[in-house]
């Protein structure tokens, strides 16, 4: 395969962040994808979030599996660390990871195929741990790579590029996602830059499993009439909860939570997601209430989108362990292998 690399060249007045990095610092290589694909506009969104939240680039992870979607980190951040794993099994590598080295920032890009079929029990325990990362699924609903069949999110009694109804029900990564207790749950659109890219800010501030379901059609294969993945399906059927802003740490804010109006939820490093309430009722702070919503909507037709749920008070898989501070790969010998008279007392405890 050949790789592209963008020309290192560019406008001498491109803005900067407080780190002095453009834009450009921030991206990859030339996409391979389809022209107009969904996943270049998630990718764009990724460049700008981390442009944004002015991330030196060698603290973040990328880490991906299989697929159209699993390609996508190729074209960002080309300057942090990847690991490209094998079909579905990206989230056991990142938990891996993560423990080793708990001062990276770990970003997990995805598929509908690669984490709703043969990954979908990797995806699940990732998320019930409590991994500190933020995961990214972009949803098709088709197997791209292999010339359109129906992925486990395919609605149904959508049709297929040929004509062919979806006789399976649809996993609902969402849904999953909250009832297995992720602290940070969201779904948005590749076509709407302007939610999308405050929700991955935010799932990158945030500490613990942070989800964001992002629909991005295929043009190839499903973007048709019929497909409940399409451009013009999802911007008919979108039901926005919330518009969302993301302000960087400062003091904790207080404010009168009335419909209509605002919420700010602070994060643990003092970021304030500030939610503008679109849908009078809606509370993203209660999951259960969030699971109810979602289903209604969905009963009603409508995709819904935004920050669905977040948890402030979270924590991730290191205070579960009791981990130390300091990362495990950097710890010496004489800390990490505690002796044979530990070992004795571990076996011992097991009899």
């Amino acid at each position: 395969m050949t790789y592209i690399a963008k020309p290192r060249l560019h406008h001498p007045e491109l803005p900067k962040n407080a780190l002095g990095f453009t834009r450009r610092d921030y991206e990859g290589r030339v996409s391979t994808l389809c022209a107009g694909c969904g996943h270049d506009s998630i990718s764009a969104s990724i460049v700008q979030a981390c442009f944004e939240l002015d991330l030196q680039p060698h603290r973040l992870a990328k880490l991906s599996g299989i697929g159209c979607s699993s390609k996508t980190p190729d074209y960002f951040l080309s300057h942090s660390h990847g690991f490209n794993t094998v079909h579905g099994r990206m989230p056991s590598v990142l938990t891996g990871a993560n423990l080793a080295n708990r001062d990276l920032i770990y970003l997990g890009v995805s598929g509908d195929g690669d984490s709703a079929s043969i990954g979908l029990g990797q995806f699940a325990h990732s998320i019930r741990r409590g991994v500190n990362m933020a995961y990214i699924v972009e949803n098709n609903g088709v197997y791209g790579l292999t010339k359109g069949q129906f992925s486990a999110t395919s609605d149904k009694g959508s049709k297929s590029k040929k004509g062919v109804v979806n006789t399976d029900s649809a996993i609902d990564m969402v849904m999953l996602a909250l009832q297995l207790g992720a602290t940070y749950v969201a779904r948005s659109f590749s076509g709407d830059k302007a939610q999308l890219v405050p929700l991955i800010k935010g799932a990158i501030a945030h500490r613990g499993p942070a989800f964001i379901d992002c629909i991005s059609p295929c043009i190839a294969f499903n973007n048709h009439a019929g497909s409940t993945k399409s451009f013009d399906y999802v911007r008919e059927h979108n039901e926005a909860v919330n518009r969302l802003d993301y302000i960087t740490g400062r003091a904790p804010i207080h404010a009168a939570y009335e419909p209509g109006e605002t919420i700010e939820v602070t994060q643990h490093d003092g970021s304030v997601l500030k939610l503008r309430k679109v849908a009078a009722d809606y509370d993203p702070r209660d999951r259960i209430a969030a699971m109810a919503f979602l289903q209604e909507r969905d009963a009603a037709g409508e995709i819904v989108t935004g920050l669905l749920h977040v948890d402030p008070d979270s924590h991730d898989l290191h205070d579960h362990l009791g981990t130390v501070s300091a990362p495990l790969n950097r710890l010496p010998d004489d800390a990490l292998v505690p002796g044979s008279a530990a070992l004795e007392k571990i076996n011992g405890a097991l009899r």
